[in-house]
């Protein structure tokens, strides 16, 4: 079998930088579906989409009424519409061909991150995650907002329906400190994710707890307890839907994985559920929770220590990525599943705001503090024995020492090879005297359509003779009665 064309011992994951993005202020980023087109939102509220096969603009969107910057940017399912979230607190639905927006609204806090229901192929649900309450689920046709429970003294309250303005007036009696003029309660920053079919949400809070909520009835149905109870500032799940990952304050990544069936998952709560009925409510939610997440792995830089951000998983699940959060250094730590760390990428000395990995190739986009998208890609190394053996790679440049008389002139006289045979009809055999006399000569006249033996021209002598043998009259020999 032929030797592959790249090295197998190579790792799939980037390590150079093969070109950067520049339109605008550029502060985050998203990959559609399939990767063919990148969405970037910008400083000046305008949403630009890159055609990643080409690396030109296909399409910018931009609302007249919107100035302020994008804050959040998400495809949906089938690549269709995008989500946009600004930091005058709205939320704006894009369909992206027609460069139309389907629907906008706006909530009562800053929107740090939304995401759009993974399972419709219309969606008009999403989840927001504000500045500074929990999370939402907002209908972006209807304007009506409901908040997520975020932690266990909210179990079953789920603070009802909104009035359409974000407000929630709902049944949890939440004491009037610790609230917003408008109403809503005060959190830190709270992360929240759907599953990979969109039924259950898990929301990750400022006490180290992982909840998982039903968004439909807004119960708690499970929590898991993250070990040094760290605010957790991002949450999300592989592509396949198998694992997820937290990153937390306490500065390690923590991977998880998926206990529950992809699909089907709120019914196996159920059934989860149905075996602890026996112990008290705050026991068979933590019950529930250990047999839906199981700790995986762990990620973090024991010797600097370092704040993550924007940690994902590879299009494949098999690699892990966070940049760092220090100031003044755009570096990437890169993991593979079972916890190494195989590679450092260090790009220039500007801030890492944002980075996303492409959902089927090797590829990472990072978004700088300048507006710029760096993209990293695979360093390939060729193996060209695979096509000559002998073929002699070189890892720098070598001078070559030509032999004494390997570039010498040579005139056409002196390239004869002594040893080779001459054909006896050749200029050569000739001159040499090496034609034989033979009147079977081979060769041939080719005259008109027959081919007939060449005829030798006779000499003198024997012409004479001839003549001689012409003119000399026949005698009888007596003797033997035959002509003399």
């Amino acid at each position: 079998m032929n030797a592959p064309i790249i090295d197998p011992l190579q790792g799939d994951f980037p390590e150079v930088i093969e070109e950067y993005l520049e339109h605008g202020i550029m502060k985050c980023i998203a990959f559609n579906r399939r990767g063919t087109l990148l969405a970037a939102g910008c400083s000046d509220g305008s949403c630009v989409v890159w055609d990643f096969e080409t690396r030109g603009i296909a399409k910018v969107l931009k609302d007249k009424d919107l100035i302020a910057a994008i804050t959040s940017v998400c495809w949906s399912k089938y690549g269709h519409c995008i989500l946009v979230s600004a930091a005058d607190k709205s939320l704006t639905l894009w369909d992206v061909v027609k460069g139309e927006k389907i629907a906008r609204t706006t909530i009562q806090q800053m929107p740090l991150q939304a995401r759009l229901h993974p399972g419709s192929s219309t969606p008009s649900i999403c989840l927001a995650c504000p500045f500074s309450s929990a999370p939402l689920i907002v209908d972006l046709r209807t304007s009506i907002s409901t908040v997520l429970p975020v932690s266990l003294s909210d179990a079953g309250n789920g603070y009802g329906n909104g009035n359409g303005n974000g407000n929630s007036n709902g049944n949890g009696a939440l004491s009037s400190r610790n609230k917003f003029s408008d109403g809503s309660p005060a959190f830190s920053p709270t992360a929240a994710c759907f599953n990979k079919r969109g039924d259950l949400v898990y929301v990750g809070n400022s006490k180290g707890e992982i909840l998982i909520v039903d968004h439909n009835s807004m119960k708690i149905r499970g929590f898991v307890p993250i070990a040094g109870s760290g605010v957790i500032k991002n949450i999300s799940f592989s592509r396949n839907g198998q694992y997820l990952l937290t990153n937390s304050n306490d500065r390690t990544i923590r991977i998880y994985e998926n206990l529950l069936p992809v699909k089907g998952g709120l019914q196996a709560l159920d059934e989860l559920s149905k075996q602890l009925v026996e112990q008290d409510e705050i026991e068979k939610l933590k019950g529930v929770g250990s047999r839906c997440l199981a700790l995986f792995r762990e990620f973090q830089d024991s010797v600097t220590r370092v704040h993550w951000k924007a940690p994902c998983f590879s299009g494949d699940g098999e690699w892990v990525v966070g940049g760092s959060a220090n100031k003044g250094e755009h570096k990437m730590y890169i993991w593979d599943r079972a916890g190494h760390l195989v590679k450092i990428l260090e790009g220039p000395k500007e801030a890492l705001i944002d980075l996303a990995w492409h959902p089927i190739h090797p590829i990472v986009a990072s978004v700088s503090l300048t507006g710029l998208v760096y993209i990293w890609a695979k360093d390939y190394t060729e193996n060209w024995s695979a096509f000559a053996p002998d073929f002699k790679e070189l890892e720098e440049n070598e001078e070559y020492v030509e032999r004494e008389d390997e570039f010498d002139l040579v005139p056409e006289t002196e390239k004869g090879d002594g040893s080779r045979s001459v054909s006896p009809f050749s200029e050569e055999a000739v001159q040499n005297g090496h034609l034989t006399n033979n009147e079977s000569s081979p060769l041939e006249d080719d005259t008109g359509e027959t081919h007939t033996k060449r005829k030798r021209k006779p000499s003198e002598k024997v012409v004479e003779f001839d003549a001689d043998f012409d003119e000399k009259p026949i005698t009888k020999n007596k003797a033997s009665g035959n002509a003399s």
